[in-house]
């Protein structure tokens, strides 16, 4: 697939770095020189501006199959989608960070009016981040969920307890439902694919993937005690702390909410009418504990600025918070948070590559999902219809792979060692990011 990327900025590294090795990217920026992460990677870079003739003619636009303007400006961004549109075919995708123009432009494209503008798919990286934390907070104990197949398949990932149901014992004893299956472990920031005769340790972060019905079943069982999340703090007001704030409103879930600019707490006062708003900074202890966020089930940081996030979040955790969740905007920084405990951490960019990795289909192959940082890979592949039949224990897969799903016409299976793979057959598999070119040539050949 040829790729074009409009701006070398952090969402274009990010998209380029995860592509480059399979796919043709070529960036544009009007840069003279290009920052030196890219370097690094196997990618044309090409000076001058998205709207300028000659540099698309020189960017063989033409030829493009797909189109990514991400520069941090949102009007250059869609006059670029706009421009290419008149000399390709290729599907466009169009990053925003205002409200305003996210809103008006996404009903004019739900209006069949994306000709207008050139757009096919329109991104704003902080709406998806609201939306990934709002589903950590709706499922107790997860660490993360994501959907698959239409909602039918689910992805839950937990935090395994010493006093849990199924710490210390092997993963064959744990009597998971049918329809789920443990489909890798993070242990010390290890990430490992299990096999029967792992022990599951405290501390040990498992993924989970299966039927939504399974993975229900799966939650049930192993946090049948847990009480569902009554109360959340925020502390920061901006575009997902307000976001997140409304969607909260619209359950039972009691929200308070901090923020230190007194114009924006005014502002957001007036349109979340059974929120909270307290006009002070997230990092004022006193405040914190006058205010009660050691009670609160969950307490997220979402400011602009990561070191801000991570003092708060370790102060809500000193405080005794139960889950805390922070934002990170650098993405070097992810792990830093993970290290010092804070239990999860949500990037808008990462939220905003998922996105992108609908609209990054071949023919047989989709990459459906990155797991800690890029570690591990989910993929999605289509069998060719001349696979004959084979039973899964006998596959012999050179390196460790998990078969999640089997999805057969509307079917959707939690495969075991004997059920059978056939062609035409979309398969859902988790492997270590190194291994992921072998798992495909061994099944497409």
């Amino acid at each position: 697939m040829n790729i074009l990327i409009f701006g070398a900025t952090d969402a274009g590294y990010m998209v380029a770095s995860h592509l480059c090795q399979e796919h043709n990217v070529t960036v544009v920026d009007r840069v003279e020189r290009i920052p030196e992460a890219f370097n690094l990677l196997d990618l044309q870079f090409i000076q001058g501006s998205a709207v300028d003739i000659e540099t698309l003619e020189q960017a063989a636009t033409e030829k493009a199959d797909l189109i990514i303007s991400c520069s941090e400006n949102d009007e250059a961004n869609i006059v670029a989608c706009w421009t290419v549109k008149k000399i390709s075919q290729g599907e466009t995708i169009c990053f925003v960070s205002s409200e305003g123009l996210f809103k008006s432009l996404n009903a004019e494209i739900a209006g069949n009016n994306k000709e207008i503008y050139g757009i096919d798919t329109l991104i704003w990286p902080e709406q998806l981040a609201t939306m990934d934390i709002f589903r950590v907070i709706m499922v107790p104990e997860a660490i993360d969920v994501e959907y698959f197949a239409g909602g039918k398949v689910k992805l839950f990932e937990y935090r395994i307890k010493e006093a849990g149901s199924i710490c210390g014992r092997r993963v064959q004893e744990c009597g998971f439902p049918e329809n789920v299956l443990m489909v890798c472990v993070n242990r010390d920031h290890e990430l490992l694919i299990p096999d029967g005769s792992m022990v599951i340790e405290a501390g040990d972060r498992v993924t989970f993937m299966g039927t939504a019905q399974g993975i229900d079943t799966l939650a049930a069982r192993i946090f049948k005690d847990k009480l569902p999340v009554k109360n959340v703090a925020i502390i920061g007001g901006g575009n997902v702390g307000y976001m997140l704030a409304k969607e909260l409103e619209q359950t039972d879930i009691r929200v308070k909410l901090i923020e230190l600019e007194s114009d924006r707490c005014s502002d957001i006062a007036e349109k979340l009418p059974r929120t909270l708003i307290l006009n002070g900074d997230g990092t004022d202890i006193s405040l914190l504990e006058e205010e009660a966020f050691g009670r609160a089930n969950v307490t997220v940081c979402v400011t602009n600025n990561d070191e801000k996030n991570l003092l708060c979040s370790l102060l809500a955790k000193q405080l005794g918070s139960e889950k805390v969740i922070a934002r990170v905007s650098n993405r070097k920084n992810f792990e830093l948070f993970e290290r010092v405990g804070i239990d999860v951490v949500v990037s808008p960019m990462e939220s905003a590559f998922k996105v992108l990795l609908d609209r990054l289909q071949s023919e047989d192959v989709d990459l459906l999902g990155l797991v800690e940082g890029g570690k591990g890979e989910i993929l999605r592949l289509t069998l060719p219809q001349e696979f004959s039949p084979t039973p899964i224990s006998e596959l012999a897969f050179p390196v460790k792979a998990v078969i999640a799903v089997i999805k057969r016409g509307s079917r959707v299976v939690v495969p075991h060692g004997s059920s059978r793979i056939r062609g035409g057959d979309r398969l859902i598999i988790f492997t270590m990011a190194e291994d992921a070119a072998t798992i495909k040539k061994l099944l497409i050949p």
